[in-house]
């Protein structure tokens, strides 16, 4: 028996999202690791300032290069609230990366799907059933045992990666929520100017001054600023084509090119802890997912 056309249109979009989510990952965690190069060399409020400023500057000649008028989105009161999000998200994130191990960063943003849902539960209607529900605890009681707050290894700095998860669940549910006559290009301008006004609020509060960054810092920083444009755009189009609680879940896939990276160019040691935390946020990702994209969470509403 055929499914109906419309179960046929939703399969076929969540599918393309889910590619352009891994996608988006993949290219995250490269960047990731770019960024935390370049901070070993530069002070972290330069290199957030710079890596916006060159993402801001390829958004802003897409925009001039597709005619789009650039100062319409802060009409927007999501777009306002997006760009609060991103400034958060990026700047507590940001500092953790380069300040932690990068596999531990990139296991607690795993999170953010789980924020994601509860939010498009909360502000979208998207209903979630009981077996969801669990799924999510299940997953911060995974954050939990990666963080193990209670014991002598937890870092204080860990928290920066938590507060950078929130802001990230928040920006995109606000790209969810924004207009669709605003490109992929308008939101990439405004979340690289985000970036701009996170490493401007750091440079303040540290008083550091401006340096020209060395040769090894430039390269780095240019494949920054390269993975981030491709990594955004990549992201804003799943976002903007599947459905939220089937197309986050894959954002799982960023740990396991956070914890590669981290462990062949880091060196990073990976504890029980922490395998056994990231399995438990990977599995509630991963029944999230097949809940919703089976036939059977197909022809109902959870």
């Amino acid at each position: 028996m055929a499914k109906p056309p419309d179960i046929q249109i939703n399969t076929r979009a969540n599918l393309i999202g889910i590619l352009w989510m891994t996608l988006a990952m993949a290219f995250f965690s490269i960047e990731d690791a770019l960024f935390k190069e370049a901070a070993q060399s530069m002070e972290i409020e330069q290199v957030i300032l710079l890596f916006g400023l060159g993402g801001s500057i390829v958004f802003w000649l897409g925009l001039l290069w597709r005619k789009e008028p650039v100062l319409i989105a802060v009409q927007s009161p999501v777009m306002c609230v997006r760009m609060m999000c991103e400034v958060i998200g990026r700047m507590f994130y940001f500092m953790a990366l380069a300040l932690t191990p990068l596999s531990t960063t990139t296991a607690i943003l795993q999170a953010t799907p789980v924020v994601v849902v509860l939010g498009a539960a909360l502000f979208f209607g998207e209903r979630v059933s009981l077996l969801k529900w669990l799924a999510i605890a299940m997953g911060l009681i995974g954050v939990m045992i990666i963080l193990r707050p209670n014991s002598d290894e937890f870092s204080p700095l860990s928290v920066l990666a938590v507060i950078g998860l929130i802001g990230f669940a928040g920006r995109d549910l606000a790209s969810r929520a924004a207009p669709q006559s605003l490109s992929t290009f308008a939101l990439g301008f405004y979340g690289f100017l985000a970036i701009i006004m996170a490493g401007g609020i750091v440079s303040l509060w540290s008083g550091t001054q401006i340096v020209w960054p060395s040769g090894h810092a430039s390269l780095a920083l240019i494949g920054t600023i390269f993975c981030g444009v491709i990594a955004y755009i990549a992201l804003m189009k799943a976002m903007r084509i599947g459905e939220v609680s089937t197309v986050t879940p894959f954002r799982y896939s960023r740990l396991l090119f956070g914890v590669a990276l981290g462990y062949f160019i880091f060196d990073e040691a990976l504890s029980p802890f922490f395998w056994l935390g990231s399995l438990v946020i990977v599995s509630s990702g991963l029944f999230i997912t097949f809940r919703r994209i089976s036939p059977a969470g197909l022809s109902r509403t959870h």
